[in-house]
């Protein structure tokens, strides 16, 4: 009897493991992509993929996950993927911002795929169809070749794909867009039908396409975009309810383009900017908060006075210029530093926090991150810090001090590496904060003003003088 009951117990098991391995296998099987287009932006060292998928439920039940599909090569250059659902027709569309996350497939043929989840707002019934709009950003994807160059000369970059959309879903038809910054395109693949127009580059339409076709393409073509690049952005705010809020932004820049070769001459440089250098760039512009003051722009070698300050009542613009142009390979370290007044970015919430309101960043128009750290120093005295960002991002706690603190300051460390200018956004800091602390500073320099006070009055009173 037992081993009767055993037996019926492992095939319940088994039975019930088989269902749930079919269930998370199922919703690749059940949709059909009707039409499929994508649109490619080479135009800078940021890659935009535009991806429009009409999906149909074709099974037989409802399904609320649809799977992408990304080799691992775009896995490691990509900076982000958002998708929204489209609903309504034409003037009357309106979109919502749908959840997406990294995922596997058990019964995924043994190829060399990363896939990510796209969960639907609502359920897809069988039958059904829904519009999705995918946007893939990249970074550090064009491959310059040749790998270096001479001053006079362009710079050239390829871009490796597929002219089929990866996917794990049926294609009914697809069509595939490459626009790139010029007409000076070296060489492409050709995958029939294939058009090349002005600066962009059609494949397709291709119809019915089995899940997970490929067809590799590549195009050679001319890049002059500066290929500018903060390897490591560290950008401190500190804020004091004296009124005011100091931030302080440590830039380590690269060009991340073809390496430059040969000898670099000032003279061509400047003589003949636009043909000679194209590639390379000079000018930096910053995009600072509303009501800056106390600017400041300096590197190792002290105060940089090449920079133009542009202020009005919603944004400051600074333009700096470092010491020298940038080439391929070359770098450039350098601080920028301002005050904000705190009225504008500290609030109260209704539970009695405080709360930062600040924008996740990097202030330099154009630029990629490799790794942002945002360094939030609380008041002294602060508790029970909370950190609110809009994407995932690495945290932790520090301490600092400074001159005149007594238990010193919590430090709130944010981490984001692949930051892109897409994910500029506001963040927010809760905490907790008890006013007496405002009150230690003035007492300790009030103690220290006293006790030299007295000091200097025990001094004048004592005779110190030599006496037989």
């Amino acid at each position: 009897m037992e081993a009767w009951i055993r037996a019926r117990v492992t095939l319940a098991l088994t039975l019930f493991a088989l269902l749930f391995f079919v269930s998370r296998s199922s919703p690749p099987r059940q949709f059909v992509i009707s039409n499929a287009e994508r649109r490619i932006d080479l135009s800078s060292h940021i890659i935009n993929v535009h991806l429009t998928l009409k999906v149909e439920n074709t099974g037989t039940r409802p399904a609320s996950e649809v799977v992408l599909t990304l080799t691992p090569t775009e896995v490691d250059h990509l900076a982000m993927v958002d998708a929204l659902a489209i609903k309504g027709k034409r003037k009357k569309t309106t979109s919502v911002r749908l959840e997406v996350k990294p995922t596997e497939l058990p019964d995924a043929p043994p190829i060399d795929a990363k896939y990510f989840t796209i969960y639907l707002a609502d359920p897809l019934n069988s039958g059904e169809s829904t519009t999705l709009e995918v946007l893939y950003v990249f970074m550090h994807f064009l491959e310059p070749f040749p790998a270096e160059i001479a001053q006079s000369e362009s710079q050239l970059v390829f871009y490796h794909d597929t002219a089929l959309i990866l996917s794990p879903y049926h294609i009914k038809q697809q069509t595939t867009f490459i626009k790139t910054p010029s007409t000076k395109v070296e060489s492409f693949i050709r995958v029939e039908p294939t058009n090349r127009v002005g600066t962009e580059i059609k494949y397709g339409p291709y119809e019915d396409c089995p899940p997970y076709s490929i067809s590799p393409i590549h195009v050679h073509f001319e890049n002059n975009s500066p290929f500018a690049v903060v390897e490591e952005l560290v950008q401190e705010i500190e804020i004091s309810h004296w009124g005011n809020i100091q931030v302080t932004e440590h830039y380590t820049l690269v060009h991340a383009g073809a390496r430059h070769k040969g000898v670099f001459s000032r003279v061509d440089y400047q003589s003949r900017q636009f043909s000679n250098g194209a590639s390379s760039f000079r000018y930096l512009l910053a995009r600072l908060p509303a009501r800056v003051h106390s600017v400041y722009y300096r590197d190792e070698i002290g105060n940089i006075s090449s920079s133009h300050l542009r202020t009005n009542s919603l944004k400051s613009e600074l333009e700096i210029e470092p010491r020298y142009p940038l080439f391929g390979g070359w770098k450039a370290t350098f601080v920028i530093g301002y005050g904000l007044p705190l009225q504008d970015f500290l609030f109260e919430s209704s539970d009695d926090k405080r709360y930062l309101n600040f924008t996740f960043g990097c202030p330099l128009i154009g630029m990629v991150v490799d790794k942002l750290t945002i360094k939030v120093v609380l008041p002294e005295g602060s508790t029970d810090p909370s950190p609110v960002v809009p994407f995932p991002v690495e945290h932790r706690l520090e301490a600092k001090y400074s001159s005149l603190d007594v238990i010193g300051r919590t430090v709130v460390v944010l981490e984001k590496k692949n930051f892109v200018p897409m994910h500029n956004s506001h963040f927010q800091v809760y905490y907790t904060f008890n006013p007496i602390f405002m009150l230690a500073e003035p007492l300790m320099l009030a103690s220290a003003f006293f006790m030299f006070f007295v000091a200097c009055v025990a001094y004048i009173h004592i005779d110190l003088s030599i006496r037989k």
